[in-house]
């Protein structure tokens, strides 16, 4: 039986928000990719993740809310926002497209258009 990619891509980011990195390796091919238009370019998913990992203890809390996701064979792409909580109680919003390309049941592609909306 064939997973639902819509429900792993969910997952994935399910793990990020839990700060679960090992987890989010583990849904990816060996290869696996991730752009980001923070100006980086391609990035391999361990570059990516070791670059998340210090947020962990910065964050006080964040929350990936999936607004649309529409799916085919192989790829998911999705609107979601991005809620942030910090220590201090301060606030913000990331507005994100996000695309996901699977090979197999693995994720071996992801990138992601992002924009802040602002604090509160």
């Amino acid at each position: 039986m064939r997973t639902n990619i819509g429900e792993t891509a969910t997952r994935c980011l399910r793990h990020l928000e839990s700060c679960e990195f090992d987890e989010v390796r583990a849904m990816c091919t060996e290869t696996a990719t991730v752009w980001h238009n923070d100006g980086k370019g391609d990035q391999t998913i361990d570059e990516k993740l070791e670059q998340l990992k210090p947020l962990a203890g910065v964050v006080g809390s964040l929350r990936f809310d999936i607004t649309r996701q529409f799916h085919s064979a192989n790829e998911v792409l999705q609107q979601q926002v991005l809620r942030l909580t910090m220590p201090d109680g301060a606030r913000s919003e990331v507005h994100a497209a996000m695309y996901f390309r699977f090979d197999g049941h693995l994720i071996d592609r992801m990138e992601e258009y992002a924009y802040e909306v602002g604090s509160a």
